[in-house]
């Protein structure tokens, strides 16, 4: 039985029956709509009192039945039989209305939303002849053709057709003068969204940017638990984290909430704008700055209509780009397959052969299950390999403490500049980038510099470790705990801060909350601040003020590192008397 959508509560069933004959219906290709099959519609929303949607595919025929205004019947985006910027979905919606005013603004964002070819709002009035066997019908008093328009196009069109635009930057819509059905009926329906479409399809290419780039969307919630500098700093964060992954941010969009909305994070109608500022700029990856459960990124994804990511998968996604060792790709690989098995869960009947109707009964398990235990197991052998990897670095740190060589870890927020400051001090030829997370393999080095007592030449091991960063992913510090044992197995640390980045004061808190919560408590550390030639006096003298006992340094310019060496060996010297 054909379904009716929308608020069906308190219709009669022979009202039910003609809203499910409308499937029956078709109108021709090449028109928008029939004078015939608007009176009907028109008939039927006057006998039940309420607005009728029929959406219409470009073959004629009746898709969908709502009983409801466009924004209440709209096609879910996962729905729609085509998506995208460059295009129009192949559906219009013809709608009527109780009331004799122009499409208002919810029913025209309900259109693009869902990119309609066209829209039509036929204003019924007052009750017009009577059918046979009762009822009165509605009357026809005009209707109103409305469609999207590419924003090159605007300048096409007599600027009295464009009555709103959306907010978003490259889509706005046009709405015709008031029309009798005879001249809608008479328009040529393949020409208007040939020639739209192309039109859209011309913008489209004139905006890409590179086809091999996720052109991203960062949606950012401010919690009242969150200064407005803190969120500030996550979403300009969360943006260096896409460019760093590859893609390119189009937009942020953002909302202050008090609590984060269970099912969706965000409210429902910053759902809605989400969905069509994505469309609208041609987004292919809604990006988000915290954590989603499973189910959000369901439910997301099915409103929205295109891949909803959180922050932690854009961190797995760099840290898949950047291993290069086989120790780090197999981090990597067992930090995703951890994040990725509780989202196997709820995929639906396509994931189970243990649901109802035909080819889903009988013995056997659910594909779901098959896939989890996979994955299980590859997670148990990756969890082996990474316990081996862990047994060799431990023996080859006994083997350097066995030969009483000090060792220093360096860590640090991520793009603090660790890696170049490795190179300056040891000539070492690390990878260096002004990007994040560019170093995911810790490399040890040799650093001679004077002992603290006689002043003769000492050798120590300097290792470079992985960056770190606000929230670290839970599933990546237990991936990497092999990687991390570098930190809390060296004799000291070296805290190293870019005095140049704004939240440079966050950066420290967050490096030292995740020090707090390492297995085994990590040595003493020295904080250097780095790049002090981009820093003004200001800075430097709250720095200063703060960190009294901090080494401030420029490692690309070479600048304090011959005071660093002596605090070094001050540093070691302290670390073994207190051991």
């Amino acid at each position: 039985m054909e379904t009716i959508f929308g608020n069906l509560q308190g219709l009669k069933s022979s009202q039910l029956k003609q809203l499910q004959r409308l499937y029956h219906q078709r109108i021709p290709g090449d028109r928008i709509t029939t004078s015939e099959f608007s009176q009907r519609l028109a008939a039927i929303s006057t006998e039940i009192n309420l607005p009728v949607c029929a959406y219409v595919n470009r073959r004629g025929q009746v898709i969908r039945v709502g009983v409801g205004t466009p924004r209440q019947t709209q096609i879910p985006p996962m729905e729609l039989p085509r998506y995208g910027a460059e295009r129009l979905s192949g559906i219009r919606c013809l709608a009527t209305h109780l009331k004799t005013e122009p499409p208002n603004e919810g029913a025209l964002t309900a259109m693009a939303m869902q990119r309609l070819d066209a829209l039509v709002v036929i204003n019924i009035t007052g009750t017009g002849f009577t059918r046979r066997g009762g009822g009165a019908t509605g009357y026809v008093k005009e209707a109103y053709l409305a469609h999207l328009v590419p924003q090159d196009a605007r300048t096409l069109i007599p600027s009295a057709a464009i009555a709103g635009s959306n907010n978003a930057q490259s889509t706005s819509w046009s709405i015709s003068p008031p029309l009798d059905l005879d001249d809608l009926a008479q328009q040529d329906f393949i020409d208007l969204v040939e020639g739209l479409e192309e039109e859209f399809r011309r913008e489209f290419i004139a905006q890409e940017v590179d086809a091999d780039h996720d052109r991203v969307l960062i949606v950012g919630v401010m919690t009242d638990n969150m200064s407005l500098q803190q969120f500030h700093d996550t979403l300009a964060e969360l943006s260096r984290l896409v460019d760093t992954a590859g893609g390119d941010v189009l937009q942020t969009v953002q909302q202050k909430r008090s609590r984060i909305h269970p099912q969706t994070v965000i409210g429902e109608g910053k759902v809605q704008e989400v969905a069509l500022t994505a469309q609208t700029l041609g987004c292919n990856l809604v990006v988000f700055d915290r954590a989603l459960s499973p189910a959000q990124v369901r439910n997301l994804e099915a409103q929205i209509g295109i891949r909803v990511v959180d922050r932690t998968e854009v961190i797995l996604d760099i840290f898949a780009q950047r291993a290069q060792s086989r120790a780090g790709k197999l981090q990597v690989e067992l930090a995703q397959l951890e994040y990725m098995l509780p989202r196997l869960t709820g995929r639906g009947q396509a994931m189970s052969r243990l649901g109802g109707g035909i080819g889903t009964r009988g013995p056997g398990e659910t594909k779901l299950e098959t896939e989890r235990r996979t994955i299980q197991r590859r997670i148990s052998r990756l969890q082996q390999e990474v316990d081996q990897l862990q047994a060799h670095r431990s023996r080859l740190r006994q083997r350097r403490q066995h030969q009483e060589v000090p060792s220093v870890a360096l860590v640090g927020y991520t793009n603090a500049g660790k890696s170049t400051l490795l190179n300056a001090l040891t000539n070492a030829e690390v990878y260096t980038a002004d990007q994040l997370f560019a170093t995911l393999d810790p490399t040890t080095r040799r650093l001679v510099i004077p002992h603290a007592e006689t002043g003769e030449p000492q050798e120590i091991l300097i290792t470079d470790t992985v960056g770190f960063i606000h929230e670290l992913p839970a599933s990546l510090m237990d991936a990497f705990r092999a990687t991390l044992e570098e930190v809390t197995e060296a004799d000291a640390l070296l805290h190293l801060v870019d005095l140049s980045h704004p939240a440079w004061l966050s950066h420290i808190r967050a490096v030292r909350e995740i020090l707090a919560q390492m297995p085994v408590t990590p040595g003493p550390a020295l904080v250097a601040f780095n790049k002090i030639d981009q820093v003004d006096s200001a800075t430097l003298a709250l720095a200063q003020e703060e960190f009294p006992l901090a080494v401030f340094i420029s490692a690309s310019q070479r600048l304090g590192l011959e005071t660093l060496r002596l605090r070094l060996s001050l540093l070691i010297q302290y670390a073994i008397d207190s051991q």
